[in-house]
Parts: C-alpha cells; structure tokens; sequence
C-alpha cells in the first residue's frame, strides 16, 4: 500500500462515516435513546419508571419546524408529551406546539369514531422545551396560546401551556442531577460555545469533541456518532447565527433563505477540515451533491 494510500486508509478509520440525513439535533439524537428519553422525563416529573418498553414513541417523522425534526413526541401511561430542543427564542411555540398536537391527535384516533355517539378518549397533552441558546432566561418559565390572542381574556376558550427549562451548564442544577445524559449534554454545548469564541467553529466543535471523550462527557455516544455530532454542531451553530441576522417582521420569510444559507456555510466548513468527501457532505447538509461540487471550486 502506498504511503498515501495508507494516510487516506487511516483517516477513514479515525472519522466515522455519517449514516443520517443532517437537518437534526445532537440533542433529538442523543435522546432517541428510549432509556435516555425515560431518563429525562424521569428527571422533568420527578418520577421513577423503569421500564423504557412502555414508552412508544410518537414522533411526526414528517413534521418539519424551522427546517428541522427536532421535536420528540412519546406516550407513557396514557399521556401524550411533546419535547422540544430549542438554541433560539421562539415566541410561538404554542402555536406551534398547537399544530402539532392536532396532527399527533389526528393520527391516533380513528377518524370514523368521531361521528359516533360514543366519546373518543385522547392522551394528555404536555408541552415541554428545553432550552440551550445564549439570550438570557430564567430557570422555568411558561407561555401560553392565549398570550397571542388580539383580544385579552381572562378564560380563553382554547388554550395551550409550553413549560420551558433553561438547560445551559450552571443552571437547574436539580434537573441535571436527576439527568446525568442532560447534564454531559450541557457541558458539550457549553464547550462549543466557549472554544467557537476562541478559534474558528469546526476547530471548536472538534476540539469540544475530542475533550469531552477525555473527560468521559457523552463518551461512548461520541465516539460512535462523532461525524455525525461535528456536522449537527456545525449546523446548529451556523442556523443560530443566521436566524439572529433576520429582523423580526422578516422572520418567517427569511427561515427558508436563512436555513438554505446555514447549509451551505456549514458544508463549506466540512470542506474545510478535509474530512469528508463531497458525496457525505451533500447528504450532511441536505444539498445537491452539484452544489457542494461547485463549493470546492
């Protein structure tokens, strides 16, 4: 084998190949898991449920917010919970939240059953967000449907609830205790944040990577997912930045332009580390494989 050749052999082994389409969070990712996702509602309702096998996961693979799935949907002793990850504020959750609850609903129950005269029992609705971006919140918050109503009622006749826990490192320090994969995930995103602030971000995420493994944050899942985590980190990060240039009144024209551009600045930086071929970075950031080509020139 020549010299080179054996270079390319070795780095392939060094950088696992991506196997999942990119537009998803490291956060959905690692809470894929049935037993991290017990782990985490355990953590949020102060419970102690065992069995991860009476968790069915109801997640709307279809259901796209913002350009990305990164909502997780489960039922547990007949109740219906919504988690989401969030990097940046979002005043309509609820809304959306709303949408979503509606599709969920709309593919559990049977639809002929409605114009019985029996009556079509429905999970519980709960709305949760964890929340990891840098602006500022408190610990806990709620908000609600009717917060966007144009008229101010006391008892609104639709209303929807959204609790939000902050989950940056230092914070709901009781959460993260009761949560072990919440709290390393924190530290992994605290990382990124503080290198990203020091060196370019691929350098950042790669060094937040390779240092969390040393210190046993995340280990076993890093490893196995490392491609994969580096790219979903780069993106995050970039989508973050590109939803802060849109103003306001320009937010909901501008997702689709913002998302489109934070795909092609994050493949420019895979380009970068040589890491990848352009065929897995096309599938990375969901581009046209032309696209990417035409990036390397």
């Amino acid at each position: 084998m020549t010299g080179k050749a054996h270079e390319a052999n070795e780095t392939t082994k060094r950088t696992p190949v991506a196997n999942r389409k990119f537009k998803d969070t490291v956060f959905r990712m690692l809470f894929s898991d049935k037993e991290a996702l017990l782990s985490l509602y355990n953590a949020v309702n102060n419970s102690h449920y065992t069995d991860s096998g009476a968790l069915e996961i109801a997640t709307l693979e279809n259901a796209i917010y913002m350009g990305m799935k990164n909502d997780l949907a489960f039922i547990l002793d007949m109740n219906l919970y919504l988690y989401e990850h969030q990097s940046t504020m979002n005043p309509n959750i609820p809304l959306r939240d709303l949408f979503y609850i509606a599709a969920e609903y709309q593919k559990l129950v049977d639809k002929k059953s409605l114009y019985s005269s029996a009556l079509q029992k429905i999970p519980n609705p709960h709305f949760i967000v964890f929340y990891n971006g840098s602006t500022p919140i408190d610990d806990c918050y709620t908000s609600r449907l009717s917060d966007a109503f144009y008229h101010v009622t006391d008892n609104p006749s639709l209303e929807l609830i959204v609790t939000t826990f902050n989950v940056n490192a230092g914070h709901n320090n009781e959460l993260m205790s009761h949560c072990q994969i919440l709290k390393e995930y924190s530290i992994y995103v605290a990382k990124v944040r503080s290198f990203a602030e020091q060196m370019p971000l691929d350098d950042a995420v790669q060094k937040a990577v390779t240092e969390c493994i040393q210190e046993n944050i995340l280990a076993d899942f890093l490893r196995k997912n490392q491609a994969e985590v580096i790219a979903m980190s780069i993106f995050e990060y970039d989508k973050v930045e590109e939803e802060k240039k849109l103003r306001k009144a320009e937010f909901d024209a501008g997702v689709e332009q913002g998302l489109k551009q934070a795909s092609t600045d994050t493949a420019l930086r895979l380009l970068k580390t040589g890491k990848f071929d352009t065929k897995e970075i096309a599938e990375l950031c969901n581009l046209p494989l032309e696209d990417v080509t035409a990036l390397m020139k």
